[in-house]
Formats: structure tokens, sequence, C-alpha cells
């Protein structure tokens, strides 16, 4: 049990480490392509990476487990992404990356309910919460005062609650007993499928051309096997493992990565305010992932 809880952190570390650097990766990309696009094509990336990873197919699921599958691709890559992206285009990149690390209060608040009372959340999940959430706080503003979009903010906490969401459904799917890869490409499958409607909507181009670029090519090789085909299948297994509410605390180390690779590889200066907030942060993520974080009020 305790080599399984140890697998499961590792996963879910290598996963955040991975996805704290993807801004690089979109920065770079977002020079010549549309957020839609290279969401699109890291996907499409993403489901043949895994195909060829598995090419065997996922038989014998019900029609509510299909519509389970659905409903994490829905919530998991379609509109998570989109509303994240549109957010962006509304309101401040520090808002935004703020209002997403919201997620794990929402995911501890809908598998509480989705499993009708059968876990108890402990007061240091929610100190750990607030802790964590000032830490945040002082790494994306960097001094700077708040400045409240709504439109752009209520987007980026959508974003937040569908990401729970997708959370509390991918634990439904590790009951399932079917193999992460075939599950997490089947994911895969229906968030593209609803995805292809917003295309139309979106400033879409499909002139494959620009990925004669090595750079550009590099970049979604890295977003579509990396953060998409190898990450979600890392974090699904983290939360087959520990749960959907201690696998999803991490995602308060994503500023804190995101701080580090700037600081090595953009030669960015790490402020004081910043050294703090990563130093809150962790300590934050330390408090909520305690042993007591959840007791199960069965005897």
């Amino acid at each position: 049990m305790e080599q399984q809880k140890t697998a499961g952190h590792l996963a879910a570390l290598l996963t955040i480490v991975i996805w704290g650097t993807t801004f690089i990766s979109t920065k770079v990309l977002l020079a010549d392509f549309q957020p839609v696009e290279i969401l699109f094509f890291r996907f499409v990336l993403g489901f043949f990476a895994l195909l060829a990873a598995c090419p065997r197919l996922l038989r014998g699921t019900t029609r509510r487990q299909e519509l389970t599958f659905a409903a994490a691709g829905l919530c998991g890559v379609c509109l998570y992404y989109l509303l994240e992206n549109i957010a962006l285009t509304y309101t401040l990149a520090s808002n935004v990356g703020v209002i997403i690390s919201v997620s794990p209060f929402f995911t501890a608040i809908l598998s509480h309910l989705a499993r009708k009372g059968e876990e108890k959340l402990q007061a240091n999940f929610f100190v750990g919460f607030v802790v964590a959430m000032a830490g945040i706080c002082l790494i994306s503003f960097k001094g700077s005062a708040l400045e409240i979009n709504p439109t752009g903010d209520l987007l980026a906490l959508g974003a937040a609650f569908i990401w729970a969401c997708y959370a509390v459904l991918t634990r439904q799917i590790s009951n399932f007993g079917y193999p992460t890869i075939l599950t997490t490409r089947r994911i895969f499958f229906y968030g593209i499928l609803f995805m292809i409607p917003t295309l139309f909507l979106f400033d879409f181009h499909w002139d494959l051309s620009r990925f004669s670029h090595p750079v550009y090519l590099l970049n979604i090789l890295f977003l579509g096997l990396g953060a998409s085909a190898l990450c979600f299948v890392t974090w699904n297994f983290a939360v087959k493992l520990l749960g959907a509410v201690k696998t999803s605390i991490y995602i308060y180390m994503v500023p804190v990565i995101t701080v580090v690779t700037s600081v090595l590889i953009l030669k960015e200066e790490i402020t004081a305010a910043a050294a703090l907030g990563i130093a809150l942060t962790l300590g934050g993520l330390l408090l909520s992932e305690g042993k007591a974080l959840l007791k199960s009020t069965k005897p």
C-alpha cells in the first residue's frame, strides 16, 4: 500500500513538473498559432501517441461508462482548456493562475459530495489551502495590485470548477478497472470530438507547413507527447492510487515550477516576494497532504 502511494505521489509530481513548464512551449507557439490550434494539435498528437503505445482497443464498456468517458473528455480536454485560454484574453495571466489554483478546493467539495459523506475533510486541508493560496498570490502578482475583470475572472473560476469535475470523473473511471492508457485515450477521443465544433468559432487553420519550423515542431511534440499523452496518463494513474483530492493538491505546485523554470531557462530574477510565495505554497501543500487529510467515516 505504501509503495502504491509513493508511486502515486511521484506520478503526480512528474505531471506537475511538466505541466508547470508548458507555458514556455505555448509562448513559443503563440507567435504563429492560435490557442485553439495549439490545443487541437496537441491532443490529436497525444491521442495517436497513446494509440501507438497501446494499439489494443477498449472493449466491453457499458453505456454508463461511455457517458462517464464522454463527460471526462468534455471537462478535462475540451472545456477546461477553452475556458482557460478565453479567460487569458480578458484578464491578467496572474489572475488566471491564482484562480485556477482554487480547483483543489472545488475537487475536495465535489469528491466529498460524490462519495456521499464517506470521506470527511479535516481542518488541515483548509488551513493548507489558505496558506498555499497566499503563497500563490505572492508568486503571481509580484507585488502588483489585483485587477478585477469579471468576465475573465469568472471564466477562470469556471475552468477551475470544470477541472475539479474532471478529477472526480477520473476517480470514477479508475474504479472501472480498465488500463489507464486505454481509458485516457478514450477520454482524449471524446475531448477531441467535442472540440471539433469549436474550431469553426475560432480562427483555426489547418496549415501544417508551420511545423516544418524545427522549433515549432519540437514544442508541439513536447506538448502532445509529454504534456498531453504522458501527463494525462500519469495524472489519471495518480488519481487512481491517491484519490481525486490528494492528487489535485499538487496543482498548487504549478506556479512554483513556473517560477523555477523562468529562473533556470529564461534567466529571470526571483524576487523576495516570489521566494516567500514558494515557501508558503510548499508549506500549504505539505499541510494539505497530511495523513489526516481525509478520514473515512466508516469504521
